[in-house]
């Protein structure tokens, strides 16, 4: 897969301590990963990037929301997107990205690319099962909806009353319970 260069940081020339930088991701960012789950997207990522003498350390907090479809009905909604992440990268022999939260480069490299870390933290920040709001408080009306409900089990009254009826043996053994 082809870097984005709005993603690589040039570290070398940056001085020890904090820096910042903030992101916009739109559609076209997943589009480059070939990710079709997100209809339309409006995320916004803010970094703080730490410098330090051995190492870097990379805050990551993604907000924004994600427009997907429903499991239930299929509709569109936007859903409210919230994560964040810490990545230590250190200097090593090799590369190593086996660690989730510490990535190895070599050393003499001088930047580091964030792109796959921000698109991991967005489609993870999505939960995994995709209810319309409108489906939880009831506001939506839809034809799938109506559908599904004429198409679900109905509860049956006589089944119930067999529950409440109890077999007259019972009380005789549930009396001994009571009697220790």
């Amino acid at each position: 897969m082809k870097l984005l260069k709005e993603f690589t940081i040039p570290f070398v020339g940056l001085k020890i301590g904090k820096h910042h930088f903030e992101y916009a991701i739109k559609q076209a960012f997943f589009e480059h990963f070939e990710y079709e789950d997100f209809n339309d997207v409006n995320i916004n990522v803010n970094l703080e990037f730490e410098k330090k003498s051995t190492l870097l350390e990379l805050h990551f907090k993604i907000t924004g929301w994600v427009n997907i479809n429903c499991d239930i009905t299929n509709e569109p909604y936007n859903q409210i997107i919230e994560n964040d992440f810490v990545l230590v990268v250190k200097f090593g022999d090799e590369y190593n990205d086996e660690n989730i939260d510490i990535l190895i480069v070599p050393h003499g490299t001088y930047e580091v690319n964030i792109q796959q870390y921000i698109y991991e933290l967005s489609v993870l920040a999505v939960p995994i099962k995709r209810v319309h709001p409108g489906i939880e408080d009831g506001t939506l009306n839809s034809e799938i909806l109506e559908k599904l409900e004429a198409l679900s089990p109905k509860e049956q009254n006589e089944n119930k009353e067999k529950k409440e009826e109890i077999d007259p043996r019972w009380n005789t053994l549930k009396k001994l319970l009571t009697d220790k």
